[in-house]
């Protein structure tokens, strides 16, 4: 498979499954409505696994533009690719919020608050406190990739664009699986934990453009914190692992 088809295939699925399982859990009329933390942390550390399992042998499996940029900056990805990896995810989270809000649209139009449902696309803090809430995510986007060096090691994938990489594929789908439970688990409730600027920018442009009822506010003014924070903390991550080995 082209690399970039994988990693728009992976991060589709990893969106549909993720803001799927968020849907599930909060829209009025699902049969999962009241789910807790528990099954949503769950519900995303498994659609990293099927991502990761549809794009790992291709791509690598970033699916994620914050894993893209630690592995540049480690010495691990061609900056060259960087761009079209970025562009795929962004792509592939945007076609799966999509298909998610499609398929919940019934639910959607009868759920009444807009907080409700925005919080089934994109992140937003649960307390607001800017610094704070950027602090939570380069923590826990640092988390992410300092562990997923760690595991994967010196092994590396041919992928056929440009220079050889590494990414969560070379690892196992299992281990960044749980990786990223653990993480929903011990960090999430902060600001949902985006961890990856493309699974929170794609669904937020989802949200603004599709049809419900009572939708209210996409809520630009704090975009931009699950995406500079996930990017800072990856920096960190590759600069320490560097550092240290």
């Amino acid at each position: 498979m082209n690399p970039l088809v994988a990693e728009y295939l992976g991060t589709f699925i990893l969106l549909l499954m993720g803001n799927g399982v968020c849907a599930n859990s909060s829209l009025k009329g699902t049969f999962a409505k009241g789910a807790d933390w528990v099954l949503i942390s769950f519900g995303w550390g498994l659609g990293v696994f099927i991502g990761v399992i549809v794009a790992g042998p291709s791509s690598g499996a970033h699916l994620n533009p914050a894993v893209t940029i630690g592995l540049a900056v480690a010495g691990k990805f061609a900056w060259t690719d960087m761009p079209l990896y970025v562009l795929a995810q962004l792509l592939g989270a945007m076609s799966g919020a999509f298909l998610t809000w499609l398929l919940f649209a019934d639910h959607y139009n009868l759920t009444e608050d807009p907080g409700t449902i925005k919080g089934t696309f994109c992140t937003s803090p649960a307390i607001k406190n800017t610094p704070r809430n950027v602090l939570s995510e380069v923590v826990g986007t640092f988390v992410l990739i300092f562990v997923v060096l760690f595991i994967a090691g010196p092994e590396f994938i041919s992928t056929g664009v440009g220079e050889v990489k590494m990414g969560l594929g070379s690892v196992g789908a299992l281990p960044v699986a749980l990786l990223v439970v653990a993480i929903g688990m011990s960090l999430g409730g902060l600001t949902g934990y985006a961890i990856n600027p493309a699974r929170d920018l794609g669904p937020r442009i989802i949200h603004s453009l599709v049809p419900i009822k009572s939708k209210g506010t996409s809520d630009w003014g704090y975009a931009w914190v699950p995406i500079v924070g996930p990017v800072i903390g990856a920096i960190i991550a590759a600069v320490v692992f560097v550092a240290v080995n």
